[in-house]
């Protein structure tokens, strides 16, 4: 079982390396693609619109399974200020509190897609077998398609922070009322784009629950080696910044985003031991890894 890497400062922006400068541009980038959407709206014809639109959502799953993942786990700056920052404009850019989402995501590693148990629930609430029946896991389009209304609300989630970290559930709420603020003054000034970005917005946050079906469907949360599913093509990992090694991700969540080869390299041999499942294609197509369909999923009919 190899060590983690010593993570050591770097230079005297960036926390870990100066590799981190590529997710924190693409961060502000992403939001200052989402302003100038908003202000080119009024002159953009109809088609124009819907690829911008289109663009937006997949740039939601994009950045929810790349640059935010990456910024919970290893924050990019040394400077408290800057990291702060950098969750409002990921919160903006988003629309989901960058404190909230880190807060599901811990839950989500502290259980790492685990069956029910005794009680009939799950530790990690956006487990694939949370609802599904009989030990499997519940198929793919009403994981998807429903995860984001089962998801609790922005309150709840800062009740659950502040029961063991108030300060954590105040950043959490200034992150959600300032976001809110931001819409809130898009939609004074223009309502008919915030509302024509609404289901383009369900339509991103489905497309990260798709990437993290994929991520486990046929894993083993029990097997600290093949608790995520990896895919590693060249690139999709470039694109999502090494999302590709999931089971090494989940093996040692603090490893930087940077180390996910040498990881992959340095565990090849225990992963194939503990019997990880590698998919073919990128995550969000691992319906056409043939191997999929043969993984049993949960009666559709079954009640929840």
């Amino acid at each position: 079982m190899p060590s983690p890497a010593p993570r050591t400062r770097t230079g005297r922006v960036f926390r870990y390396t100066a590799w981190d400068l590529v997710p924190a541009l693409l961060a502000y980038l992403h939001f200052a693609l989402i302003l100038a959407f908003f202000f080119a709206w009024p002159a953009m014809t109809w088609p124009e619109r819907l690829a911008g639109a289109t663009l937006y959502a997949l740039a939601i799953g994009w950045n929810l399974d790349s640059v935010s993942h990456n910024f919970i786990h290893n924050p990019f700056f040394r400077s408290k200020t800057l990291n702060r920052i950098t969750e409002f404009v990921l919160s903006f850019a988003l629309g989901t509190p960058q404190t909230m989402y880190r807060f599901v995501h811990m839950r989500h590693h502290a259980g790492n897609s685990d069956r029910p148990g005794a009680d009939g629930q799950t530790i990690d609430p956006i487990s694939i077998y949370q609802y599904g029946a009989d030990g499997k896991a519940e198929p793919m389009l009403p994981y998807v398609l429903l995860q984001f209304w089962r998801d609790d609300g922005p309150f709840t989630v800062a009740r659950q922070i502040r029961a063991k970290r108030p300060d954590e559930a105040r950043r959490a709420l200034q992150e959600f009322w300032a976001m809110i603020a931001l819409y809130g003054a898009m939609a004074i000034v223009n309502w008919r784009f915030v509302v024509f970005l609404a289901p383009f917005y369900y339509l991103g946050q489905s497309l990260s629950m798709l990437i993290a079906y994929y991520e486990h469907l046929g894993a083993d949360p029990d097997e600290p080696m093949a608790m995520g599913v990896s895919t590693y093509g060249r690139i999709y990992n470039l694109l999502f910044l090494n999302n590709g090694y999931h089971a090494e991700h989940h093996y040692q969540p603090k490893r930087h985003w940077t180390q996910m080869k040498s990881l992959r390299e340095a565990t090849r041999e225990e992963q194939a031991r503990a019997g990880l499942r590698v998919l073919g294609p990128p995550h969000m197509f691992g319906f056409l890894d043939p191997a999929t369909r043969k993984i049993a999923t949960a009666n559709k009919n079954h009640p929840s």
